[in-house]
């Protein structure tokens, strides 16, 4: 199975638990994951309860972020710097899912 992973910006602590409040109500084909820091370590460890919720595969998911990591070190420190910048009570914002669930998903919010 194929998985798409992208850091997709930085927001408050209490905005990203509003919007996964939000995400609970309705079916959502991809996760959204809130770190601090912005490590790969925070990152990775972000992932753990996603397979048994999910049912996908951690090893497939780990190495799609790794390989995100490792093949875009301007836009991780970009996002390194916006994060530090937005100060303590943010959170650096990812989206990981299903290349099929993230069409699924655009389409659900162009219908919004």
């Amino acid at each position: 199975m194929q998985y798409t992973f992208e850091i997709i910006g930085v927001a408050p602590t209490l905005d990203f638990f509003r919007h996964q409040q939000e995400l609970a109500q309705r079916p959502c084909g991809v996760e959204y994951l809130g770190t601090s820091p912005c490590t790969l370590d925070a990152l990775l460890g972000s992932l753990e309860e996603i397979p048994s919720r999910r049912g996908w595969d951690l090893d497939s998911l780990i190495d799609t972020v790794i390989r995100f990591w490792w093949n875009n070190p301007d836009l991780v420190g970009l996002w390194r710097s916006r994060l530090r910048d937005a100060g303590e009570d943010s959170l650096l914002i990812s989206r990981l899912g299903h290349i099929q669930s993230l069409q699924q998903e655009f389409e659900w919010l162009l219908g919004q």
